[in-house]
């Protein structure tokens, strides 16, 4: 069913009805509505507008108790409604008002809500909170005066229009990626107005607006096309000289104004215009702001007085909603109000006791009461029914595709509506529109880093590391090429073909060493690259000899998922991700196998990898057998211990620990236990595989953290695991390249999505500040949380340990670093995750797996020293339940750092999504995890030959190793197609010619974003790619010029070129000339491929010769004369039928 038809329902409720009539009579200015529990209040007020005949006209402002409040309740809206009519009003700043950081996604919200109200288009529903409500808002008259309009078939004036963006204090750029920007690139003009959360994209013929779309940031793309946009610039930074007042003021007369308490709203008014701002915000703002000639940061000129809000309240409507009838307020200047009553109960909590759930069903059933079942996924409900069924209950229930916040029973119309995150007891999140505005700094960043700036490393295929010269014009013949220039050692210089751009990579070595040039003509570089190969080679030889041993080996075939499963799996907190969904798959597919499981799953920090792993083990228990985790520290184990109980607490599974922590009794009994077949599931470090521990029927081993083991270690495990089930946990994230090679060794799961219900981390850039620092601890004390506090310098904690204890007395703090014996440093992290401290300031030791759920704050301090990934991985800490969490980076003014840890910085606080930061992250994880996944000496080899290098010529050694050594193992995979293999007659085929092929500077202005879309362009093999590509292009920069259209069909060219077995094409003069691989008897001149290329020479001989030098065949073409015709002589020869 969909979720519109609750609004049906309640359209004919009474009290419904009574509140409509209420609203109609203008003399009803106070009402009061009680008994409204879970969501019922945002279907009650979307149902007012179910009746098309009578809309209501008024719009409505509903202000929340607090910011998660109203998110929630806008959430709830825009399910039931859509969000063309729903919008969120925020406040403009980051966290609370008085630290006075703007926050330009939120403006965007707010300018948004003020350009619809002045449009007076209705209906509409406004969602706010009481800071948002407390600060001024730009005046109407202000609003106008800074508002263009612009439409379809206007005629404007493109540098009328550049004036008066420039004026409105807009500022132009290359590209659009932020509000307030604005870019010309010939006849198209992209602008970010602040009203609008895309930007737009303007397209003109002549004077006359000939189209408006919308676009993506992060890809430049248009979506959706406007017929006429208004473009409003930050109203955030006006001046205050009558051009601020009250947001109440702006709304028009007849809003309806929904609160949950006035007096609690007027209150947080009075709160939040006395506490102001803070000393430092005062300070940073007049640094910034005083040379634009905006006022002072105060309650005068940005808040409202709270006696000018109390007076301007009452000219509205108001409605409060009560979830129980109340008393009459005390404030005699309101009027005694009209009350409407509900009759609702919240939905109950079952905490995931199932029996509990199914009685209360059965209960509301019998009671002839309608159960409504509301969930985002219909695989939710679907799991529902299935538990339902297997208990064979005779529960019936309406599915609802989409979830509001909470759930609730109406005794009037006799209806339950149930959620199913409250069910499963998971965590349920809302997101507003203003995520979309930071995706185009994400974007940027992104970008930024993959941009080639002159003087950055290289590494060139061929030959070897560089450094980039940019790109340059030549005369080639009479006509002009763009090719790469690559200065090596002793300023020799190699000038590139944009046709073989995909042999040029940026270096990507560890951070801040530089790499050695390479000289041209030594040989080096074709002897370091045989070297690699062959260690490559004798490494994943081992694994693949590992592998067909356990091919040949019985294990045992574990049962299909039971009920049991079904709830373990839908009690999970988090919605799983389809990586993740695809992981248990797998891996359950495995264990139902007779042949034994060996996967490798690889996911990010907080990905639910552990998650998985929980799956596996009770499904192991299920079938009686005994399941051991192994980790490599004590604090993961007991951490370990405690994810395990709380997920499988109600289930009858027995769960022990054994680490050097345990008491020698404790121990005893746990070695009992699991000879005796009674502990189910062990958790331990290396202890486990000792002599004294022996298992009564273990079925399944699960390794977290593989690489963090010794050799011995490893030796041991492998004598254990030939015939039981391997799962193996990594959180280093493995590329798709090293992805394919690994497959010959074992299987392999990537969990790559981030999960969608966690909350973003709220990430802030500040100065260091005893008031920053003390005002973050005491917020994350409040709400009974602990903070991590990390700083490098070991030297340095004791001072910041006494700095915590002057400002925040009641924190109970330790200090924790690498070079305290290990036992005091295991007993103090154990006993942080104890809660028997609040702070632990340590250097940068919690980056290593450290989960504690109830940390949700992290001060980083002087993260300009810190590379991305690290401050990715400490980030990673907080943020793992369903808090919100706060990662606070301590660092000097932004001016005052170089230009690199500027971006780092700016980058990880833009990417504060859980997920997006991997990203970011990848470079120099990947560096770091391939590193441990093929041994210590490999990282070596990445150091010299940069990170993409070293990843072509690794899938080449084990493309070989297959083709050759084991090609009798995969014949089965090859034949199913499931092995990658590249193993054509060539390589790759280039492309020589003096064709005008390239993207003029008048067409892409950028030289980096020339290089961009070249690389992008060049490491294309299909046509439908090639075409999207064009596609994309026509929209950003408009039509195709002639040597941009044949720069694409370059791509069709050394596709047919590479299928015939050409090395080289030489356009020139023309002709064409193919060049071919030495025949060495080799089988593909015998084939029907070659017999095609015979076939047209035997019926062209008048324009085609046959050429042999030095063992090479080469065909030359008369009669081609552009790429055109070589693309069509090429397809020409793939049409001919050979009989062979």
């Amino acid at each position: 069913m969909e979720i519109q038809k609750l609004r049906s329902i309640y359209a004919k409720h009474p009290s419904v009805k009574a509140l409509k009539a209420a609203l109609q009579k203008s003399s009803n200015k106070n009402i009061q509505l009680s008994g409204l529990q879970g969501s019922c209040a945002p279907i009650v007020f979307s149902s007012l507008f179910n009746n098309a005949a009578h809309p209501m006209s008024a719009p409505f402002l509903f202000v929340l108790n607090d910011e998660e409040e109203a998110g929630y309740f806008y959430h709830d809206l825009v399910q039931i409604l859509g969000d063309e009519d729903v919008l969120f009003f925020p406040s403009s700043f980051r966290r609370a008002i008085k630290f006075g950081q703007r926050n330009a996604g939120q403006e965007i919200l707010r300018t948004e809500v003020l350009s619809r109200l002045s449009s007076g288009r209705s209906p509409l529903f406004v969602v706010s909170h009481p800071e948002a409500i407390a600060e001024l808002v730009v005046t109407q008259s202000e609003l106008q005066e800074k508002t263009l309009s612009l439409a379809v078939g206007e005629q404007v004036d493109i540098m009328f229009l550049q004036e008066t963006l420039l004026s409105f204090g807009f500022q132009r750029t290359d590209y659009v990626y932020e509000p307030g920007q604005f870019a010309i690139r010939g006849s198209i003009v992209d602008v970010y107005s602040y009203s609008c959360e895309r930007p737009y994209r303007i397209d003109f013929f002549g004077d006359e607006v000939d189209s408006i779309r919308t676009f993506e940031v992060h890809n430049q793309l248009s979506c959706d096309t406007q017929k006429n946009i208004t473009i409003v610039p930050e109203l955030g930074a006006v001046e205050n000289g009558g051009g601020r007042e009250s947001f109440l003021k702006f709304l028009p007369e007849k809003t309806v104004l929904v609160v949950n308490d006035i007096t609690y709203l007027c209150e947080k008014i009075e709160q939040t215009y006395a506490e102001g701002f803070s000393r430092q915000a005062i300070e940073e703002h007049k640094a910034t702001e005083e040379k634009h000639g905006i006022s002072l940061l105060t309650s005068e000129s940005y808040l409202i007085a709270p006696k000018d809000f109390q007076k301007q309240i009452l000219d509205f409507c108001r409605i409060e909603c009560k979830s129980q009838a109340s008393c009459p307020s005390a404030d005699k200047s309101l009027s005694s109000p009209l009350n409407i009553s509900f009759h609702t109960h919240p939905q109950p909590v079952f905490h995931k006791n199932f029996d509990l759930l199914i009685s209360s069903f059965k209960k509301l059933q019998d009671d002839n009461v309608e159960l409504y079942v509301l969930a985002d996924s219909k695989k939710q409900t679907d799991r529902l029914e299935s538990i339902f069924s297997d208990k064979e209950t005779g529960i019936r229930f309406t599915p609802v595709e989409k979830a509001l916040h909470s759930g609730f029973f109406d005794d009037d119309l006799q209806v339950a509506i149930f959620t199913d995150h409250q069910i499963f007891d998971r965590y349920h999140k809302y997101s507003l529109r203003s995520e979309k505005a930071m995706g185009g700094k994400v974007a940027l960043t992104l970008k930024e880093l993959q941009q080639f700036e002159i003087g950055d490393y290289v590494v060139h295929m061929d030959y070897g590391v560089g450094r980039f010269g940019g790109l340059v014009r030549m005369k080639n013949g009479e006509q002009t090429q763009e090719v790469i220039k690559i200065i090596y050692s002793g300023d020799d210089t190699v000038y590139v073909s944009i046709h073989s751009l995909h042999k040029v990579s940026k270096y990507k070595g560890q951070e801040g060493k530089p790499p050695r040039i390479s000289h041209l003509g030594t040989g080096a570089w074709d002897r370091m690259k045989e070297r690699t190969k062959k260690k490559i080679k004798d490494i994943a030889r081992d694994l693949i000899l590992l592998y067909s041993q356990r091919r040949e080996e019985k294990g045992f075939a574990f049962s299909r998922d039971s009920f049991m499963q079904h709830e373990l799996e839908a009690s999970f907190l988090y919605e799983d991700t389809p990586d993740q969904l695809k992981a248990t798959q797998d891996v359950k597919a495995d264990m139902e196998r007779q042949r034994p499981m060996d996967r490798l799953v690889c996911g990010d920090v907080g990905f639910g990898k552990t998650e998985v792993a929980v799956r596996a083990a009770f499904k192991a228990c299920v079938d009686n057998k005994q399941v051991a985790v192994l980790v490599p520290t004590t604090v993961l184990a007991y951490q370990h211990y405690r994810t395990f109980t709380s997920r499988l607490n109600d289930l009858p599974v027995k769960i022990e620990y054994l680490t050097r922590a345990r008491t020698a009794q404790q121990t005893k009994q746990v070695l009992e236990g699991l000879k005796d077949g009674s502990v189910n599931i062990v958790i331990g470090t290396h202890k486990l595989i000792s002599k004294s521990v022996s298992f009564k029927d273990l079925g399944l081993l699960i390794i977290d953290e593989e690489q963090k083991f010794g050799v011995s270690t490893k030796e041991k495990l492998r004598q254990l695991k030939t015939n039981v089930d391997t799962l193996t946990l990594t959180a280093t994230p493995i590329p798709r390249t090293l992805q394919f090679s690994l497959m010959g060794a074992r299987d392999l799961s990537i969990i790559q999505t981030p999960p969608p219900n966690r909350y973003p981390i709220q990430t802030q850039l500040c100065q260091f500040s005893a008031e920053v620092i003390a005002e973050a601890i005491g917020f994350e004390l409040s709400r009974s949380g602990q903070v991590f506090f990390v700083n490098n310098r070991i030297s340095q904690l004791p001072e910041l340990g006494e700095l915590v204890r002057k400002y925040v007395p009641d924190a109970r703090i330790a200090i924790a670093h690498g070079q305290m014996p290990p036992e005091e440093l295991e007993k103090i992290m154990i006993d942080f995750s104890n809660f028997d401290y609040d702070v632990l300031i340590s250097t940068t030791i919690v980056e290593s797996g450290l989960d504690i759920p109830n940390a949700n704050t992290i001060i980083i301090n002087g993260a300009q020293n810190f590379g991305l990934s690290d401050l990715h991985q400490m980030r990673g800490r907080v943020g793992r339940s369903n808090k919100k969490a706060f990662c606070y980076l301590l660092a000097p003014p932004l001016s005052a750092l170089n230009l690199d840890a500027r971006r780092r910085l700016q980058a990880i606080e833009n990417y504060s999504d859980l997920g997006s930061g991997i990203h970011i992250a990848m470079q120099d994880l990947d560096i770091r995890g391939a590193g441990n996944l093929l041994g210590a000496e490999q990282s070596g080899f990445i150091a010299d030959l940069g990170y993409e290098t070293y990843q072509k010529i690794l899938s080449q050694a084990v493309t070989e190793l297959r083709n050759d050594e084991f090609h009798e193992l995969y014949t089965e995979e090859l034949r199913e197609g499931a092995v990658v293999n590249n193993a054509g007659v060539v390589d790759d085929c280039q492309l020589d010619s003096n064709l005008p092929m390239y993207f003029s500077e008048d067409y892409v202005p950028t030289s980096s974003e020339r290089m961009l879309l070249y690389r992008e362009l060049d490491a294309m093999e299909r046509d439908e790619d090639v075409e999207q590509f064009r596609v994309r292009l026509i929209d950003r920069f408009g039509a195709l010029p002639q040597e941009a259209e044949d720069l694409l069909r370059v791509v069709t060219l050394r596709r047919l070129g590479k299928h015939f077995g050409c090395e080289r094409i030489v356009l020139k003069s023309g002709h064409a000339r193919l060049f071919f691989g030495p025949e060495d008897d080799n089988p593909f001149y015998e084939g029907s491929i070659f017999g095609q290329i015979v076939g047209f020479v035997t019926t062209n001989a008048h324009r085609c010769h046959f050429k042999f030098d030095n063992g090479k065949k080469s065909l030359l073409v008369d009669d081609v004369n552009n790429i055109s015709q070589a693309v069509e002589l090429l397809t020409q020869i793939n049409n001919i039928k050979v009989v062979l």
